[in-house]
């Protein structure tokens, strides 16, 4: 079977097993379970199924019991996944012919060995690591390469961060954190570090090609449902609240006390990336997590003040030009702001003080899709789009990958060259074809 279409196998397995069981096994024991990979045998007989468990050994063994219990849902899987496999030529003809392994078989032999433990493995093995993340680095992004760095530091590993010169200053609400020890070139030695992304769904979220060189051994941490798992190690949990949320399970399997710099690291990663404990994404564990935290020494107003107050009079009058643009469209469904480069200059602000600033946007009543456009002040051709959705109705990370970008379900984003009316046009007829 050709490369692509076993591919393809793996995935239409990994898509019915998923599905069956979120919606038919009425199981506790699974609720943090997310089954990140197949490998289909070669005589497509049988399969591994590669899961994600979030929690420790306790919860990790209650769910790999539950999931070996789960055989009914897996027999209805089989059904749907031979409907599948007709849609899975690569020439895009039915092919009803194509075995696929039994649902039954891939279930039962789900491999103890979780994605967790196989990058406890990699972070125990390696003693010499390179942690980066994605590009423009927003709250969990900075708070979970600080925390890594500080995890593996309690182990004695010799570590370094890295981020491209043209990511500082900083965006001013995370000046107040500690970056000045982070590499702005790769290092002489990275071929003999780990490579550690995080927070990052896709390669090229880190456009370098350094780390695209053969050798590099990357392992993968990340919460984006649409992480293109590029890592030769992944680690994806698209039910963790954040990235940070990952690393502090991490943490807490690798036996690192949680000092206070580190629970710091951890909840600004928790509070940015759940608006502050708002968004679909606070869950119970979420909430958990911050009580360690704030047991650990975090105090909560203080990281509340160094993010969201005291804030820059440039950026209130960069968020009036804002305001003072607002369009709505098909009822408000779409409610959308525009920033010029000429908005940047009078506001003497910067790019990053835009931040926030589509948050405004998705307070207005009735609005399913907020969306801030902002020329880029170094590029006039091209501008950056950010989208929050209010509900579940509409998917804007679906809307970003058709641009290029990604993001979450409710916040994503992209950069683009096309024209501000065509866009518009674009980005309403996406809206409208999810409702």
């Amino acid at each position: 079977m050709a490369g692509e279409r076993m591919r393809r196998v793996n995935e239409a397995v990994r898509e019915v097993v998923s599905a069956h069981l979120a919606e038919d096994v009425a199981d506790p024991r699974i609720g943090f379970v997310t089954v990140t990979g197949v490998e289909t045998s070669a005589d497509l007989r049988s399969a591994r199924v590669f899961v994600s468990v979030l929690g420790g050994d306790q919860e990790r063994e209650a769910a790999l019991d539950g999931l070996s219990s789960a055989r009914g849902a897996a027999d209805e899987a089989d059904a749907d996944a031979r409907l599948r496999a007709r849609r899975l030529d690569p020439r895009g003809h039915a092919d009803h012919g194509a075995p696929v392994p039994r649902g039954t078989e891939a279930v039962a032999r789900m491999t103890t060995a979780t994605e967790q433990e196989q990058v406890l493995e990699e972070l125990r093995a390696a003693p010499k690591l390179f942690l980066t993340t994605h590009e423009n680095p927003d709250g969990d992004a900075l708070g979970s390469l600080r925390a890594m760095q500080l995890v593996l530091e309690a182990l004695g590993k010799d570590t370094v961060m890295y981020m491209g010169a043209a990511e500082f200053p900083l965006p001013h609400e995370y000046r107040h954190m500690r970056f000045d020890d982070v590499l702005r070139e790769p290092p002489d030695d990275l071929e003999e570090r780990l490579v550690v992304f995080l927070d990052c769904g896709n390669m090229d979220r880190m456009p370098v090609e350094f780390l695209k060189a053969d050798g590099v051994r990357i392992v993968n941490i990340d919460h984006h449902h649409d992480n293109t798992r590029f890592g030769d190690v992944n680690l994806v949990v698209p039910e963790a609240a954040c990235t940070a949320q990952i690393v502090y399970e991490l943490g807490r399997e690798l036996g690192v006390e949680l000092s206070r710099p580190l629970a710091e690291a951890l909840y600004i990663g928790l509070v940015t990336d759940t608006g502050k404990f708002m968004f679909e994404n606070t869950t119970p564990a979420a909430h958990q997590m911050a009580a360690d935290l704030i047991a650990a020494g975090v105090h909560p107003a203080e990281i509340h003040q160094r993010l969201y107050e005291g804030l820059p009079f440039s950026r209130i009058q960069l968020l009036a030009r804002a305001l003072a643009s607002v369009q709505r469209f098909d009822g408000g469904a779409l409610t959308l702001t525009h920033l010029t480069r000429d908005d940047f200059a009078h506001s003497d602000a910067d790019e990053s003080d835009s931040e926030g600033i589509v948050d405004h946007m998705r307070q207005v009543e009735g609005t399913l899709v907020a969306c801030l456009i902002r020329d880029l002040v170094a590029d006039e051709s091209r501008r950056k789009v950010s989208l929050r959705a209010t509900d579940g109705r509409v998917d804007v990370s679906r809307i970003a990958r058709g641009f290029g970008g990604g993001g979450h379900r409710q916040a994503a984003g992209f950069t683009t060259d096309m024209q501000l009316p065509d866009l518009i046009e674009r980005l309403r007829s996406e809206v409208g074809s999810q409702l």
